[in-house]
């Protein structure tokens, strides 16, 4: 029985994609850092901008960081995704490759699996039934025919995502006060752990934060000061995304017994069992 439904136990189980470690990230910087700084107009949120979105969308949707001409007003924090990485070397738990099911159904690796109880009663009761008579009695350990359901979803591919965080701002204060966070939330290392939808990666921050400030410059052009930090997130990708033709989530019965059906004409037997009234019968 293939299970498109994504429940296994009344818990909603969410596809890990790669938007969903995009999203992961930003709510990160946005939620878990929240970094702030004193502007101009008091104590406010760096905000921060995806810069995957084209610049008219991003004009439209936060007008409030763009000034009349359509300059940006800093200080500001961009999130930009720089590279993505299979390393084989790098498996994660499932070190081995797991090949799928060998169904149209597909599914490689069981994340879940729980008693069927109504059909395993079912054949305890039988069970029962037939040896004293009666169902909801004690059985015999070798008796008990317990009937499980698995869930299997497709292997998940483990994957190094490489993003780059930029921070710009008109005062070396301000500069300060957004990176300070980069270096001391971790604390004596570089490692955090991120999460969305259910699903939990883990980042490290580079020890090197590289500046490309322009206050050095004593022309007429815009002094402003610029740090880049890179952050690499180990994450992993489950299934092809809307361009997957099978179930996300496949859910399986295990069978507990198995018969074959015997046609005695066919196969010449003799019936060796009399009924009360003298009769052979099978």
């Amino acid at each position: 029985m293939a299970a498109n439904d994504s429940h296994t136990g009344g818990n909603l189980i969410m596809p890990s994609t790669i938007e969903n470690i995009d999203a992961a990230m930003l709510a990160f910087l946005t939620d878990e850092l929240n970094i702030s700084t004193q502007t101009n107009k008091g104590f406010k949120k760096i905000p921060i901008i995806w810069v995957a979105a084209e610049r008219a969308a991003q004009i439209k949707q936060h007008k409030d960081l763009r000034d009349a001409e359509g300059a940006l007003i800093y200080p500001v924090m961009t999130l930009e995704r720089a590279s993505i990485i299979k390393d084989l070397s790098n498996k994660g738990s499932i070190f081995g490759n797991i090949p799928p099911v060998n169904d149209p159904r597909r599914g490689s690796y069981t994340v879940a699996r729980k008693i069927q109880q109504q059909k395993s009663a079912e054949f305890t009761n039988a069970s029962s039934k037939r040896t004293y008579d009666q169902i909801n009695f004690k059985v015999k350990k070798q008796d008990k025919r317990t009937v499980y359901e698995t869930y299997t979803i497709p292997l998940p591919i483990y994957v190094t995502v490489n993003y780059t965080v930029s921070i710009t701002t008109e005062y070396q204060q301000q500069m300060n006060d957004a990176i300070a966070p980069f270096l001391t939330r971790p604390g004596g290392i570089n490692y955090f752990s991120l999460s969305n939808e259910g699903h939990s990666y883990e980042g490290f921050i580079d020890s090197d934060f590289t500046s490309n400030n322009t206050v050095n410059n004593l022309e007429e052009n815009e002094r402003k000061f610029v740090t880049d930090i890179n952050i690499r997130v180990l994450g992993y990708v489950i299934g092809e995304g809307i361009n997957q033709e099978t179930p996300k989530i496949v859910k399986r019965e295990s069978a507990v017994e198995i018969r074959f059906p015997r046609e005695q004409v066919v196969f010449g037997d003799i019936p060796t069992h009399i009924d009360d009234k003298g009769f052979y019968r099978s």
